[in-house]
């Protein structure tokens, strides 16, 4: 597991950019950019995206909430509800999965038009076999984010240095290092966790152990 950090800049200003750029937008579908830059999606609806969400997969928490808006509104779609940290910071967001599981991106909503210094400005991705060995591996920093930002959670180059290789982990901890505005708590209005893309099936088999549903149990014990 790479443990190097590694900072990304997006900025609310990104979608004017092209694809060379520091971030990749995507408007009438995903342009999918070939070298690891972040993505950002200016709709409030989650974009459409290549790697598979695991998130399913696993037991989410949060480190504190006000009641009605808990861990369940990361997840629920609808980007006029949000997770409203009620505690000291830092405010963080934990991730477990039943067994080890190789995540290559997380995709965030954040709104700076509506949340104004409720919003992060900067994220420090840990991931770690348990609560109490995680490691960074990532830390982004986000200038008044509006829309879905996707950027991978491993600052490790593959082997061909044109990307970056996933982590495997069984817990993902997403870290709310600092608010905009030196806010005090935080919203959050969505969370996506990926795994990297998916392999054709091979060697004509009808049923390969393809699916992140088919993983978690393809080793019989």
């Amino acid at each position: 597991m790479a443990t190097t950090n590694s900072n990304i800049t997006t900025t609310a200003t990104a979608t004017a950019e092209p694809p060379s750029a520091a971030a990749a937008v995507v408007q009438n579908g995903p342009q999918i950019p070939k070298d690891g830059l972040p993505l950002m999606h200016s709709a409030r609806t989650p974009p459409v995206l290549p790697w598979p969400d695991i998130g399913h997969l696993a037991k989410w928490s949060v480190s504190s909430y006000k009641f009605g808006f808990g861990a369940e509104c990361l997840r629920d779609g609808d980007p006029d509800t949000f997770w409203h940290s009620d505690g000291p910071q830092p405010h963080f967001i934990t991730v477990e999965f039943p067994r080890k599981v190789a995540i290559q991106k997380i995709s965030i909503f954040l709104s700076w038009p509506q949340d104004d210094s409720y919003t992060p400005s900067t994220l420090a991705i840990r991931a770690g076999t348990g609560p109490s060995d995680l490691q960074d591996v990532r830390v982004a920093t986000l200038e008044k984010p509006d829309g879905w930002i996707t950027f991978d959670v491993s600052s490790e180059p593959d082997e061909d240095g044109n990307s970056f290789k996933p982590v495997h982990a069984y817990v993902l901890q997403v870290i709310v290092v600092q608010n905009h505005m030196s806010g005090k708590d935080t919203h959050i209005r969505g969370l996506r966790v990926l795994g990297p893309q998916e392999e054709d099936a091979t060697d004509g088999d009808p049923f390969p152990w393809k699916s992140q549903d088919f993983k978690m149990y393809e080793r019989l014990r």
